[in-house]
């Protein structure tokens, strides 16, 4: 499948959200723009956030230098990224430049060290949408494997 992010026939949102697309949509940047592609988008309902998680990331310098683990505060921040790309991508042009705001964290379950030269694949379902406030499950998997899964919800501001 081509990366881009390119409109279908039908005139349809793109299925996938490319890293030049992704800092339009979010404010984050090096070191903390956790997300590289974003594939099997469906606007308002789901998407699955892609991480390459490579040893040259800072934190893994402090984190366990003989064992370099991911932080799980960061796996439950690339979940939070890949939902506040979709929310942004999903409300349009007219979003961009807002900043989605954690406001719950829950059920956060970490079950597998993620380590360098693993792919997250993190999948995010929204729960509900009421006004500025939306509610996603999301599931981190390496190699199809459950590493990581919590339930939170964001708001998003004018800025």
């Amino acid at each position: 499948m081509d990366t881009k992010a390119v409109e279908t026939q039908a005139g349809e949102a793109p299925s996938t959200i490319d890293i030049t697309r992704l800092m339009q949509l979010l404010p984050h940047r090096y070191p903390f723009l956790l997300i590289d592609r974003i594939v099997d988008v469906v606007p308002a309902e789901s998407c699955t956030g892609i991480k390459n998680v490579s040893i040259n990331e800072p934190h893994f310098q402090g984190h366990f230098p003989q064992r370099p683990v991911m932080p799980g505060v960061l796996i439950i921040e690339a979940m939070a990224q890949t939902a506040g790309a979709l929310v942004v991508h999903s409300l349009g042009p007219g979003a961009e430049g807002k900043l989605v705001y954690f406001m719950t964290i829950e059920n956060a379950r970490f079950r597998r060290p993620v380590v360098p030269g693993d792919q997250l694949m993190i999948h995010v379902v929204k729960e509900r949408s009421r006004g500025n406030v939306w509610k996603f499950n999301g599931e981190a998997k390496v190699a199809g494997v459950l590493v990581a899964e919590a339930t939170y919800s964001a708001m998003i501001l004018d800025e």
